[in-house]
């Protein structure tokens, strides 16, 4: 099947002075430049930590930006769903961590396969069913972590109990093998203030301490414990609970980071990626309409932010428009583009096929979003 026409154009695009301006809209739009600096800053905060880092990719679900974290040195990726991990590793990816739970036979059977094809396949179960299930299909050994509710309540085991009780069952099956724990605290990445989720951290982490020591008490090895994000990371190092960490979003930044994490330490990050719109019709006096609605940008973060546009506000305008008031000072004519800082870049990100890799005004890349809509 031959490429879709735009895609064609616009690889016709890379290399070319001015690129990123021809850009069709709207579009996901990474600078190079800055991605790569906020790569390197975080594997830095995480070598002087002493932390393994294993960045999330449910943020980008795309291989190439994978391959350039790894490359900088991390030890493998996190992915959401099995979905993401299958196209992730047929993109040429070889060490990922599932950080969600399965249940039934089916998925046990994706997960086996992966298992046996990766170089280094881990998945965490949070119930006692869970290992009978994997195990049933497992025909290699598979490495297993516990997921451990520290106070988000969505999924984990609860208690030392039911841990206990799932480090039993995985003990009973032959190919399994438990590696560790996963501690992930949601709620606390855009908690307002470090001390606050300094705090939050410090209770969650307690949790996450009290079900290691169970679990080496009974005689299981736990070598690896991993948790924590882009907002956490400061609090988690801190802590010396975790030995490896999950921040995502750090690689691109986003309204609701940059919004709880302001100049704390755990918003340090450029903000890379921008979605790309153009305006479309100027007829009414007070605003412009451009080109990216709905569609364009996930909605659970509020609007997105214009670049460089101070005074003016973004209102989604229906599934593929929106309403950008008129910036005092500025006028705004047909055809000008508009960088937007996206409200959440996971599910922003997810409604692209394509991210466009650019350095100053040139279109060097054009990288796939293999794992785009993985979700099951």
């Amino acid at each position: 099947m031959s490429e879709p026409p735009h895609l064609a154009d616009l690889r016709a695009l890379v290399g070319q002075p001015g690129s990123r301006g021809r850009i069709p809209t709207p579009a996901a739009v990474l600078d190079l430049d800055a991605f790569e600096r906020n790569v390197a800053k975080m594997q830095a905060r995480a070598d002087a930590a002493r932390l393994a880092l294993r960045p999330h990719a449910k943020s980008h679900k795309c291989a190439a930006l994978a391959r350039i974290q790894l490359d900088a040195g991390a030890v493998g990726v996190c992915c959401a769903k099995l979905a993401e991990a299958e196209a992730l590793a047929a993109a040429g990816i070889r060490r990922i961590l599932v950080t969600s739970p399965i249940v039934g036979e089916a998925p046990a059977r994706r997960a086996a396969r992966l298992a046996a094809e990766l170089e280094d396949f881990r998945i965490v179960l949070d119930h006692v069913d869970g290992p009978a299930e994997l195990g049933s299909a497992a025909a290699a050994p598979i490495g297993v972590l516990i997921d451990v509710d520290v106070g988000l309540g969505r999924t984990g085991v609860s208690n030392v109990e039911q841990a206990i009780e799932v480090a039993r069952a995985i003990a009973a099956q032959p190919n399994l093998k438990l590696i560790g724990v996963q501690g992930y605290g949601g709620h606390w990445q855009h908690m307002e203030g470090a001390n606050a989720r300094a705090s939050a951290v410090a209770g969650g982490m307690a949790r996450l301490s009290a079900v290691v020591s169970a679990l080496r008490d009974a005689g299981h090895t736990i070598g690896v414990v991993t948790g924590g994000g882009t907002g956490s990371f400061e609090a988690d190092a801190a802590q010396g609970v975790l030995n490896e960490v999950q921040p995502g979003s750090y690689a691109f930044m986003d309204r609701q980071y940059r919004d709880a994490l302001k100049a704390d330490p755990d918003g340090a990050f450029e903000q890379a990626l921008a979605i790309a719109a153009t305006v479309i019709s100027t007829n009414h006096p007070r605003w412009v309409t451009v080109d990216a609605g709905l569609k364009a940008f996930a909605t659970d973060a509020g609007p997105p932010i214009p670049l460089g546009l101070d005074g003016a506000e973004y209102g989604f305008f229906g599934d593929e428009h929106g309403r950008l008031t008129r910036p005092g000072g500025r006028d705004l004519a047909r055809g000008d583009r508009i960088d937007f800082v996206p409200p959440h870049v996971d599910p922003t990100l997810d409604r692209y096929e394509v991210i466009h890799l650019v350095r100053g005004d040139v279109l060097v890349d054009v990288a796939r979003i293999e794992a785009r809509g993985a979700s099951q």
